[in-house]
């Protein structure tokens, strides 16, 4: 039995990228498990995404940055969060080899509690079947849990769609939450601070999913702050520029110093795609109209 865990645990594991409804909904499910047992309730999650790994690439973009996740994974009800580093060693593990080291010598597994979906060890050999033989044989509980779901199952999979297609409603409504990117504040070509529209040029940390390129209605995080913004995505066609952004105006905010510091920026809603316009008055006209539809738009969101 581990030492951290004299009296065993309660082990739920997934890569629980983006932390939405589903993993939300088998979060819930162990923590009604663990409560019961009076054990505590162990998130299992890995990093980098194993698809990376598995298929020799930069695998998928993510929706939230290891951290975030962690958060986010204590936040739904888990007591702690172990992150595997999920590498060439790890994937070559059998079933019964990941499942003996990683989840009851490590952690002392007296429950796993899985997706009904739920595949693991060499080539993904793994199912919910051969974990409930291998808790007959080691001795622990196995609970499968059916995939929450509207008219299909909510996915990471279905959010990164509705992200890069700008569809924040469906996105935010499948995560339980507004979408986010977080990163540092860097120079850009300081021309919004000159058109009075200072913008927060944001270098995302990690490789996060990235919106459609438009104009959205958002939250600013900075310094403990929540800001209404108004949000950029993309290279700044009135200006040819090349360089794909994420600018974001705190709106009626102009005293922000923010360099060099590390802020969040939540998508609420699109607004429009972006557009080259007439001259720079037409263009301004347009960015104030964005401004005032942004505003309204977070006052609603925030009702």
């Amino acid at each position: 039995m581990s030492g951290r865990f004299a009296d065993g645990s309660v082990v739920c594991v997934g890569v629980f990228d983006g932390v939405h409804r589903g993993h939300q909904a088998l979060i819930a499910r162990a923590r009604g498990v663990a409560d019961r047992e009076a054990l505590p309730l162990i998130a299992v999650t890995f990093s980098p995404h194993p698809s990376a790994v598995l298929s020799h690439s930069s695998g998928p973009k993510s929706l939230a940055t290891i951290d975030a996740r962690r958060r986010l994974l204590l936040s739904a009800g888990a007591d702690e969060v172990e992150v595997l580093r999920f590498d060439e060693a790890l994937a070559s593990l059998s079933a019964e080899t990941f499942v003996r080291t990683e989840l009851l010598d490590r952690l002392a597994a007296r429950f796993i509690v899985v997706g009904e979906n739920f595949t693991f060890g060499a080539k993904a050999a793994g199912n919910v079947d051969v974990l409930k033989a291998l808790g007959r044989s080691f001795g622990f509980e196995v609970l499968a849990v059916p995939l929450a779901a509207d008219a299909e199952p909510w996915s990471s999979t279905r959010i990164r769609e509705h992200l890069i297609s700008g569809e924040m409603a469906e996105a935010n409504r499948i995560l339980g939450r507004t979408y986010a990117v977080s990163g540092e504040v860097v120079h850009g070509d300081h021309r919004g601070r000159e058109l009075g529209i200072p913008t927060a040029n944001l270098r995302p940390d990690g490789n996060p999913v990235i919106p459609a390129d438009g104009v959205y209605a958002g939250w600013l995080l900075a310094g403990g702050d929540r800001l209404p913004a108004a949000i950029s995505i993309g290279p700044n066609p009135q200006f040819a520029g090349e360089d794909h952004r994420i600018e974001a105006y705190a709106i009626d905010r102009n005293d922000l110093a923010l360099y060099g510091s590390t802020v969040q920026v939540e998508f609420a809603e699109f607004i429009r795609p972006q557009a080259v316009f007439p001259d720079l008055d037409a263009f301004m006209a347009q960015i104030w109209v964005d401004v005032d539809q942004a505003r309204s738009m977070t006052a609603i969101a925030d009702r």
